[in-house]
Parts: structure tokens; sequence; C-alpha cells
């Protein structure tokens, strides 16, 4: 499984990418206004600093709702660097674009899925990821990891080569039964990532092997 940061913060991709475990990157227009990003010529050049930091794939979500909108913007990301891919949403020009740039061989991240059926539609178009938002599922009582396991069964069944992309993760254990349930990728913030190191009987035992250290050597 992939790990992504969902973050326009220079630092923590740069920190995330340190640690040796980073894939890619996700980003929206709230991420990018949180940072303080304003304007279109800000935004793109934001958008080439963070594939300056990763290796590997960066969502870069178009704003428009209207296909032509969409695929106007999408083409203007998608020659930013070429580690970009075209965030879409998914709605009905959604899909339509989704299936224009697949030809154009642009690749495209579906997101704002809550349901099987979008996740279907986004595959039959040829979208790269499709994006389920899990915490989002949670937050009306919904279990969004039924809905990672449900896509994932789906799309073995059916030979779907999308990759799931499980985000809005809101802690550790959203990550591991993303694995758990077959999810190609997640998409976390730092903090969520950072917290899979932290477990106190490792704490524990790294502070008596320290302690018995000091003693052998007193």
């Amino acid at each position: 499984m992939k790990f992504f940061i969902d973050t326009a913060n220079l630092a923590q991709i740069k920190e995330a990418n340190d640690l040796g475990i980073l894939d890619g990157v996700t980003t929206n227009p709230s991420l990018m206004a949180k940072e303080g990003i304003k304007g279109e010529a800000a935004v793109m050049q934001h958008y080439i600093d963070i594939c300056n930091i990763v290796d590997g794939d960066v969502s870069a979500e178009v704003i428009s709702t209207d296909f032509a909108g969409m695929v106007a913007e999408g083409e203007k990301l998608a020659a930013l660097h070429e580690n970009i891919v075209v965030k879409i949403p998914m709605i009905k020009d959604g899909v339509k674009a989704i299936k224009y740039f697949t030809s154009k061989g642009i690749r495209t991240n579906c997101t704002l899925v809550f349901g099987a059926g979008q996740a279907i539609l986004a595959a039959k178009a040829g979208a790269t990821y499709i994006s389920p938002f899990v915490g989002r599922l949670d937050d009306i009582s919904y279990d969004g990891m039924d809905l990672i396991a449900q896509i994932s069964q789906i799309f073995a069944v059916q030979g779907y080569q999308t990759q799931i992309l499980a985000a809005s993760i809101r802690n550790p254990v959203h990550i591991i039964k993303s694995a758990e349930m077959g999810a190609h990728v997640i998409t976390s913030p730092l903090a969520s990532i950072l917290a899979l190191l932290n477990h106190p009987l490792t704490d524990k035992g790294l502070a008596q092997f320290l302690a018995d250290h000091a003693k052998s050597n007193a």
C-alpha cells in the first residue's frame, strides 16, 4: 500500500519524504488556502514546488464543475509536471472529464467518492485513482471501511485497474484498516502517519535497553 500525505504544507511534505515512506501527495483548494496560497500563478508554482520535493504522484484539483472548465483546468495542471494527477469531482461532468483525460493519457483522481456505484463509474471512465472519504462517512455514522472493502471486492471481481485511494483519514487505525480492506493507497495528514510509530511497549523496551546499557558501562 502506498502512502500519500494530504497537505499543501511544504515542510510537512519534506518531513514525510525524509522519513523514506512517502509515495505521493494529495491537495485540494482548502489545503492551498490553509497555507495562504492565493491566485492562479501562486497555486501553479506551489504545485511545481511540491513536485520538486517528492518523486511521486501529486494530485492537483480542478475547481470547475462543468466539463469544458474541468478539461481546460486539467490540461493546464497536467502540463506543469509529469507527476501531476488531475483531481476531478465525482459528478456527471466529472465522469465525462475523466473519460476525456483517459483518452489523452492524462492520469486522474476521482475525488469525493462515497458509494460503490460512484466508484464503478469512475473506474469505467478510466480513473487512475478513486478517493473514498472514509472519515466523512464515519462522521455520519456509516463505516467508511465497509466502503473500502466493498469497492476492493468489486474491483477484484471485475478486474478494474483503478487504484483505491483511501482519503479523509483521521487516525492511524484508519490507515491500518485501509491496508486490511485492500486499499492501494492512503492519503493522510502527517500526524496520523507519525502516530503509526508509537507503541508504549516500544518506549518501555527502549528505556529498559538504554538503562541496562548504562549500568553495564558504569
